[in-house]
């Protein structure tokens, strides 16, 4: 899985979970709106300040927003 793919995820999952929309997470973090639909997208890689503030907003370490899906376990047959 891509890390944008991964960072999409994450943000989009953190911010429903906080009852954020996009343009309210994008107002809190000082990021424009239509950046932050290319993020949860995976159209566009985030920078350092932008993860940071982000993960301020929806009270979180910054890796969070890195961190890799659970594995899945191969079904036995």
């Amino acid at each position: 899985m891509d890390l944008r793919q991964v960072f999409a995820a994450n943000l989009r999952r953190l911010r429903h979970a906080r009852g954020l929309s996009q343009e309210n997470l994008a107002y809190e973090a000082d990021v424009n709106r239509t950046y932050m639909s290319r993020l949860e997208k995976g159209a566009s890689y985030p920078g350092l300040e932008i993860i940071g503030k982000l993960a301020r907003v929806l009270q979180v370490e910054p890796a969070e927003l890195l961190r890799l899906p659970p594995r899945r376990k191969a079904r036995s047959r």
